[in-house]
Formats: structure tokens, C-alpha cells, sequence
């Protein structure tokens, strides 16, 4: 069956054929898991500070463009005091004398990086976790943010608020575009967001449990075999006790096997087209303009 055509300002400004975006990994997100993804029609992200220097990421960056033809984006995140926007001046240097078409950043304040990307003629995407520092981003100059909802994993900050709460208020408040991320990882997720007034989808955990993901089987089972009713995830979640536990987000709930990365989008694509076919929606091109 022929697929649709997905047609967002995220899309767009990213140049891929789908609206979801793969989660920038700390320690391990390399070439192995951003070129399939970007292959398989998302758009991946290789983690700068996955990397020692900035000869190492120039080393990573090559290899995902030997495997793919495609767009992908290179993250900086910004975590003083050793994370800081100076940290990663050669870093970023890289990403530009390469091509990235897409810089992201994350996390604290990242303007000066964002500034530099701009006068190379680039796109600067923020990710944050409450909508004051999403509003902060607007106004530093951010072509888009990634707004973190509660339920999603990572950094948490005391006022974060749920995916929904965000993404609806976002949808009032923000004039750039914005992108859901937190819990989400199948069609429903995908349209719900996109209904709330999201651009695109951004996936962290749903791409963990990938064959091509570079970590451990047993973490990837253990994705598999989680609920998102574990009375021991809830606190770990919605109390902030992640810590350096490493669980994924409340995404678990819908994880049920570890397939490839092109099954993973393909079956969120296809669940998300025939949902919005028995809604009535008979076009072959779905666009949020």
C-alpha cells in the first residue's frame, strides 16, 4: 500500500518524510542508530557529547553519511559546569564544516551556540521541559523547540508539566513550531500530538527498543517486558527518583517487541493512516498547515 505524504513545518524545515524525530541518547547516540533512522524516513540525531573530541565527531559524522544519503542532526547539551556552550566550540565548528543542516541543543541556555548557527545560515532547534524555558528559546531565536512532557525520561525539572498541558498550551503561547515529546511512541500517540498542535514527534525510548539501537539486549527486553502500571516506575517518573536508574519513559506501555527501526516508524505510519482513514479522511497528502 502506498504510503501518504506527511507534510508538517517540521518536515519541512528537517527535510524528512515523516514527523518523528529519535531522542538524543547521552552515551550512545551515534551513526548506528541516527542514519537508520533517517533512512528509514525519520530524522536521527547523533549525540555530540557521546564523543571525546571533536575529531571523533567529525569521524561519526562521515559514517552516518555513508550510510545514508539522508538529513540527520548533530545535539549539544548543555550542562555546566563541564557541558557548557564553550565546551563544545570545536564541536560545533564540526557539525557546520560538515553540512548539518540542523543543530540541535538541549537542556540549559544554549543562545551563543544558537547564534553561531544562525550566522552559517543553519536551523537551531532548543529542547526544554517547562514552557517558560520554551518561551526563553522562542526569544533567544530558536526555529523550533522540543518541549519534554512529565512522562518522559531524562532531565526533569520541578514544574514540568504533562505532554498534553504542554502541547495544548504551546499551541497558544509559542509562534515557532513545536514538537511533543514524553510517553508517546505509536500511531495514537503520533496523531494525538499532531492534533494538539505539534509539528513532529520526538522518540527516545520507542527507539531504544531497536535491533539497531547500541545497547545492551537485556536493557532492550527489559523495555519490552515493562509496564507503564510498575508501581516501581510511577515514583521513578512522576516523583523524580530517576537518578541514574536508566528507565525509559512511560513509552514501555506500548513497546511489546524489539524490531528494526524502519518497522518501528513504518508501523506507527501505517496504524496512524489507517486510523485517520476510518475517521474519514480520504486525501493523500496529510498536512498540519
Amino acid at each position: 500500500m502506498k504510503k501518504m505524504i506527511w507534510k508538517t513545518k517540521i518536515t519541512e524545515m528537517l527535510g524528512c518524510t515523516y514527523p518523528i524525530i529519535q531522542g538524543a541518547f547521552a552515551g550512545f547516540g551515534k551513526s548506528d542508530i541516527a542514519a537508520p533512522v533517517s533512512e528509514a524516513g525519520g530524522f536521527g540525531i547523533i549525540t555530540a557529547h557521546a564523543f571525546r573530541d571533536a575529531r571523533k565527531l567529525r569521524e561519526d559524522i562521515q559514517k552516518a553519511k555513508s550510510m545514508t544519503e539522508k538529513p540527520f542532526g548533530v545535539n549539544f547539551t548543555i550542562i555546566p559546569p563541564r557541558l557548557t556552550e564553550d565546551f563544545y566550540d570545536e564541536m560545533v565548528e564540526v557539525a557546520i564544516d560538515e553540512g548539518i543542516g540542523t543543530v540541535f541543543t538541549s537542556a540549559y541556555k544554549a543562545k551563543k551556540i544558537g547564534d553561531r548557527i544562525h550566522a552559517a545560515g543553519l536551523k537551531w532547534v532548543h529542547k526544554v521541559v517547562t514552557m517558560k524555558h520554551a518561551l526563553a528559546a522562542e526569544r533567544h531565536g530558536a526555529d523550533a523547540v522540543i518541549i519534554v512532557g512529565l512522562e518522559g525520561t531524562g532531565y526533569k525539572n520541578p514544574l514540568q508539566n504533562t505532554t498534553m498541558i504542554n502541547m495544548v498550551m504551546a499551541d497558544r503561547m509559542l509562534r515557532v513550531p513545536f514538537v511533543a515529546a514524553g510517553g508517546i511512541g505509536d500511531a495514537r500517540g503520533f496523531l494525538s500530538a499532531l492534533a494538539m498542535g505539534a509539528q513532529a514527534l520526538y522518540i527516545g525510548t520507542g527507539f531504544m527498543a531497536t535491533k539497531e539501537c547500541p545497547i545492551p539486549d537485556k536493557i532492550k527486553q527489559k523495555l519490552v517486558e515493562q509496564s507503564s502500571f510498575d508501581p516501581d516506575l510511577y515514583p521513578k517518573i512522576y516523583h523524580h527518583q530517576l537518578k541514574d536508574s536508566g528507565v525509559g519513559s512511560m513509552t514501555v506501555g506500548v513497546i511489546n517487541k524489539i524490531v528494526t527501526v524502519e518497522e518501528f516508524i513504518d508501523e506507527i505510519i501505517k496504524n496512524a493512516e489507517n486510523i485517520i482513514k476510518q475517521w474519514g479522511f480520504t486525501g493523500d497528502i496529510f498536512s498540519t498547515y
